[in-house]
């Protein structure tokens, strides 16, 4: 058993706008937020007022305790603002991609009971579609302006009081992000306010950005990842926040260079472009101090790459998921070893276990050793409350033990730390929402993802090309399947092990 070499912390039972908020006063007119584009900024002092402004402009709407707003929009410096206004008036705020079409972004509200929408106006059309198809929607506001719709920037002159809604941080959700839907349809993970106040006290020792730094929010806030390390946590410790809506190489490295970035936080598709692009060269990148990777298993190799090449201490790796709000592991920003989540967060265990790795030749196995995380017995701060299917919630609990009572996957390395292993346990099989919309053309028709953007089907269930391609076209484009490979059978080892590396040579020439 390792245990986390952080103490463990109580559970933080404030509601999330106070937890992240409760300092602003002091940090004043530090920068809290700036548009990496345009350059507006929001001082800490302007975030608490307006943030207040809008609750109370909410609640005299008719936002109550208990209402679903659902928050459809890229990156900005307005989303902190409605996600602590919303949850302020006592309503819990379910995320939406900006990409998701109409159809779904109108069955996550249909599924969340969502009441009240906020967006912005290039994404009004699919809004409004998405909520004639969900019905029950109270009203549509924007972020910026658009005619016929009330607006934020109008309600921060609202008179109204400010709610004074009795929240209860243990039992009231704040946010509703919706899982990938590795395992079945997505689901509403029901986060409370105690769950992601505490994983951010957990974190303290992890994620030392305070005042003075600057982190790059360019990865999405609607994301678990981004609404925890990007707008939660840097927030709560008196950082600035630099904003970009979306991820573009040239802008992303003009944002670095000029608003002086210190830590980023990103995927591993972004240290791969840092360790290789000829563009980078062009930027002077030297004010960062620290990157973290998280959201995949990032190669060690590319990540001693990028970090040689920036002159920078080695790219730490963060590993959790949405349903423990999300991070368990983190590479502490001031010793990041080998690049692994080598850190369980405070009040994080990790058990070793072995397994037998049966050779293709030979007779003799090899002993694996093993890693699964979990939360400690008794009442973890993390555990997850439930996910919301429909308008009522399901309790997610295994043998009357907790909803994560169960082991996590992960490769145990010689040197003893922990390192995440795709495909295992709570780990997000990135390709599986491709394969999904072909397995909605016939039910129970198996798929087997070999990679983005391609699907291999079995050739037996005669799924019918024209059906496949109109299902992908009702999809967000980073959901869509480019091509499509179909076989007789898949192949397996004689474990029943999927032989993939077989899989990605079928389907490199679609058929």
């Amino acid at each position: 058993m390792f245990r986390s070499e952080y103490a463990d912390v109580p559970p933080v039972e404030l509601p999330i706008h106070d937890a992240v908020l409760a300092r602003a006063a002091e940090f004043g007119s530090t920068a809290a937020l700036i548009d990496g584009t345009d350059g507006t900024t929001l001082t800490y002092e302007q975030v608490d007022r307006f943030h207040r402004r809008v609750a109370a402009a909410l609640a005299e709407a008719g936002v109550r305790k208990g209402d679903v707003l659902a928050l459809h929009s890229p990156n900005t410096v307005a989303f902190p603002l409605a996600f602590y206004a919303a949850t302020r008036a006592g309503a819990s705020v379910t995320t939406i991609h900006p990409l998701a079409t109409a159809e779904e972004f109108g069955r996550q509200l249909a599924d969340s009971g969502a009441r009240w929408i906020v967006t912005v106006s290039p994404l009004l059309q699919t809004a409004r579609r998405a909520a004639e198809l969900a019905g029950g929607v109270e009203e549509i506001l924007v972020c910026d302006s658009a005619p016929g719709h009330r607006s934020l920037i109008d309600m921060l002159a609202s008179t109204a009081p400010e709610p004074q809604v009795a929240i209860d941080p243990a039992e009231d959700v704040a946010a509703l992000p919706y899982s990938s839907g590795t395992t079945g349809t997505p689901k509403g993970v029901m986060l409370t306010h105690r769950q992601i106040a505490t994983n951010l006290a957990q974190l303290e020792p992890l994620i030392t950005a305070g005042p003075g730094d600057r982190v790059l929010a360019v990865l999405p806030f609607f994301h678990i990842y981004g609404l925890t390390a990007l707008m939660n946590a840097p927030l709560r410790k008196g950082a600035t926040v630099v904003v970009l809506p979306r991820f573009d190489l040239e802008t992303f490295l003009t944002a670095i260079q000029n608003h002086r970035i210190t830590g980023l936080y990103v995927a591993p598709p972004i240290v791969l472009a840092l360790a290789k692009h000829p563009l980078v060269a062009e930027y002077d990148l030297s004010s960062l101090k620290h990157i973290i990777s998280a959201a995949a298993p990032l190669d060690a190799s590319l990540a001693a790459a990028c970090s040689q090449r920036l002159g920078l201490p080695p790219v730490g790796q963060a590993y959790g998921m949405t349903e423990l709000s999300p991070n368990i592991h983190h590479s502490p920003e001031s010793r990041h070893l080998l690049t692994f989540c080598s850190y369980s967060a405070a009040h994080c265990d990790a058990r070793v276990s072995v397994r037998v790795r049966v050779p293709t030749t030979g007779s003799v196995g090899s002993h694996v050793c093993g890693v699964g995380v979990r939360l400690p017995g008794g009442e973890p701060p993390l555990a997850l409350m439930g996910a919301a299917t429909g308008v009522e919630a399901e309790r997610l609990v295994r043998e009357d033990r907790g909803p994560n009572h169960s082991w996590w996957g992960g490769d145990q390395q010689v040197q003893g730390l922990p390192r995440p292993r795709t495909g295992r346990g709570g780990l997000v099989l990135r390709s599986s929402a491709k394969t999904k919309p072909l397995l909605r053309v016939r039910r129970g028709a198996p798929a087997v993802s070999s990679g983005a953007p391609r699907c291999v089907v079995l050739r037996a269930h005669s799924i019918v090309r024209d059906r496949a391609v109109n299902t992908v076209r009702r999809v967000a484009p980073y959901k869509r399947v480019r091509h499509v490979t179909f076989i007789d059978a898949v192949p397996r080892a004689a474990s029943g092990k999927i032989l993939r590396r077989e899989l990605r040579a079928q389907s490199e020439e679609p058929s």
